[in-house]
């Protein structure tokens, strides 16, 4: 198998052809790998039902799969197209390698190889020589949004044909998003009216088959994730937008499948996995910067915590407007809102040019004087009765 179909299977699956029981380098056996997936009832129990052993995939696949369903706080009212190759990287540390069973540190599927030439019957189960070299986990997706009246719809997949030992991969899922933004920024003063908010909820489904060389049969993984994200972002300026996110993410991972290996030392032996395994459900922060070039060009890069680090990228990313959406100023005067708390007499008077004030301070000026000569007038004539009055 060549090293980079390796690495798209291990994207993928997680799990690479390796030499039938320890191998040369130390390494764990295929069948030892794959019964870890099935907890079987007075089985090996260094073999079978280890949890732990596989929980870095989900560990590190449920991250890919929450992250990337937003590209900006703000959904516009009017009608928005987006289409791009987002995906997120996540850093394999020392906690992906190892894991607490019986209260020791065992190696995972990503861990260390042991030493046979000193100790070749070493009873431990080791980690995969693939995954055990891999620095990052991966893979992209295809997604596709449209936006109308601050709602946004997102779809995400990827389909892969079968290829060897990976028979099947598939990936689907959807997003939704609101922003209020429209609801409070014409309240707000001119600096602040970049400000917005927005709720997103994502759920993905994955489906991966896989059936090892000398085996029979296939290792069924159905991979589901969720998220449940409020994002509040804010523009300084119009090209560029500042998210920070705070929120909620799951992952669970459920194995089926039933395979019989022809390989040696394992000839005849039957796994029916049946295991399923959460990932690092909880809290999820996020801190995320969004770039518009143009009229299209989106591209977003940010950084994710749940559980453990992941780097988030849509550096393919285009988005797309048809219209013009009401400036909040617009908004503000469509609702005869007054910002501050004075009169819409003030606020227009406030808007004047010095100009159209001087001009309208010479009219008020003139009306002035004209009640007061109307007034002066009337006081003579009130006068001259008066002394008409006295004459008689």
């Amino acid at each position: 198998m060549k090293m980079p179909f390796k690495l798209l299977l291990v994207s993928g699956l997680c799990l690479a052809a390796v030499a039938t029981a320890m191998d040369d380098k130390g390494y764990a056996s295929i069948y030892e790998s794959i019964a870890a997936f099935e907890n079987r009832a007075g089985g090996d129990a260094r073999i079978f039902n280890r949890p732990g052993y596989v929980k870095p995939i989900i560990t590190n696949l449920g991250p890919v799969l929450n992250s990337n369903w937003y590209v900006s706080a703000t959904v516009p009212q009017s009608i928005t197209f987006e289409a791009g190759l987002p995906f997120a990287l996540i850093p394999i540390g020392n906690d992906d390698r190892t894991f607490s069973e019986n209260g020791a540190d065992a190696p995972t599927i990503f861990g260390k190889h042991g030493d046979p030439a000193t100790n070749p019957n070493n009873p431990t189960v080791y980690g995969n020589e693939t995954l055990n070299k891999l620095g990052v986990f991966t893979y992209p997706y295809l997604q596709l949004a449209g936006g109308y009246y601050h709602a946004r719809l997102v779809l995400r997949g990827m389909w892969l044909p079968a290829i060897s030992e990976l028979q099947k991969f598939n990936l689907i899922g959807i997003g939704l998003q609101y922003s209020f933004g429209h609801l409070f920024q014409y309240m707000l003063p001119k600096p602040a009216q970049g400000l917005d908010v927005s709720l997103v909820l994502g759920y993905s489904s994955s489906g991966i088959s896989y059936q090892p060389e000398d085996y029979e049969g296939t290792l069924d993984l159905d991979i589901s994730a969720f998220t449940f994200d409020l994002v509040i972002g804010y523009k300084p300026i119009e090209i560029v937008e500042v998210m920070l996110t705070l929120g909620y993410q799951s992952g669970s991972m459920a194995s089926s499948g039933h395979l019989v290996s022809h390989a040696e030392g394992w000839n005849g032996a039957v796994i029916d996995p049946n295991l399923t395994v959460d990932g690092n459900d909880g809290f999820k922060f996020g801190l995320a910067v969004a770039f518009q070039f143009g009229t299209s060009f989106h591209p977003v890069l940010g950084y994710d915590y749940a559980g453990k680090s992941s780097f988030t990228t849509n550096a393919l990313y285009f988005k797309q407007q048809f219209g013009t959406d009401k400036t909040p100023d617009e908004i503000a005067k469509e609702k005869g809102y007054v910002r501050g708390g004075s009169s819409s007499s003030e606020d227009a008077e406030a808007e004047e040019t010095p100009k159209a004030k001087k001009k309208k301070a010479l009219k008020k000026k003139k009306v002035v004087e004209e009640e007061d000569e109307a007034d002066s007038a009337s006081a003579k004539s009130d006068e001259s009765e008066f002394e008409d009055f006295d004459e008689e």
